[in-house]
């Protein structure tokens, strides 16, 4: 099949399939495996040039609503007749499902069951810890500066934050993503910050920016010492990479408890 992603999320499945050989073109922010930078460019993932993306004849196209504003994409692929398939994933589970409607989609189902239950079981595992763990901190996520946001209730990294024995600051709000103000921010008062700026390179991010917002060296994770600048492709994207994520994020909250937890070998 000729496959074309335009989301990174998307490219990233194909590549857990083994499938990046059938890959034609991939959107401007794929970048893993680093092999996908040498296909054809189609654009930023919110602005894809249809009229090249078109001419490279896919049979299948990857597209996503992950990120709002990938609307249009969509709509521009109907309108065009070409096959594609929407993925929108915003929980653990959904994002094995994904996984495996890919692999029939490719006829490659086995393969997509395999990594697909070493994925489930991963979680598994990581949340039988979690259960053991009497204080869970509380951890802030920041997806976007200004206006601020953070994920929700309705997202995975309330999971991912769960998995790894903490608590997401923002968990009792129902929403995926959540416009919130600074304010509210030092009011929850979270034990631990996480930057991870959605699209933004991770040297570009500044832990400066946020140490001068009011009253942030109040709260209990800059006493603590406890600001961390993560990496957006291991939080930001909704692919079977995030288990990569929580063992990393598990580590650092409770280091001994998840001391000899361990990549599954699908990563």
């Amino acid at each position: 099949m000729r496959l074309i992603s335009i989301c990174p999320s998307n490219t990233e499945l194909v590549a857990y399939l083994g499938l990046t050989d059938q890959l034609f073109g991939v959107d401007d922010f794929s970048d893993w495996p680093s092999t996908v930078k040498d296909l054809p460019q189609l654009g930023p993932d919110l602005s894809i040039h249809m009229d090249a993306l078109e001419a490279l004849a896919p049979d299948l196209v990857l597209a996503s609503l992950s990120v709002p504003g990938m609307e249009k994409n969509i709509e521009e692929l109907q309108k065009r007749n070409i096959p594609h398939i929407v993925f929108n994933a915003n929980s653990l589970e959904e994002i094995a499902q994904d996984l495996l409607t890919l692999g029939r989609a490719c006829d490659v189902e086995k393969r997509a069951k395999v990594i697909m239950d070493e994925y489930l079981q991963s979680i598994k595992e990581m949340r039988s810890i979690a259960q053991t763990i009497a204080k869970k901190p509380s951890v802030y996520w920041e997806w976007w500066p200004n206006p601020i946001f953070t994920p929700g209730k309705i997202n995975w990294l309330t999971e991912i934050s769960a998995i790894a024995g903490g608590v997401n600051l923002f968990q009792d709000v129902e929403l995926a993503s959540v416009q919130t103000n600074w304010a509210d921010i030092i009011k929850r008062n979270p034990d631990y910050i996480m930057m991870a700026w959605v699209g933004v390179a991770f040297e570009r991010i500044q832990p400066a920016i946020l140490l001068k917002r009011p009253h942030a060296q109040e709260l209990h994770a800059i006493q603590m010492e406890r600001l961390h600048v993560m990496e957006e492709w291991l939080y930001c994207r909704p692919s079977p990479r995030l288990i990569e994520g929580a063992i990393k994020l598990a580590k650092m909250l409770h280091p001994q408890e998840y001391e000899h937890i361990e990549h599954p070998s699908f990563l």
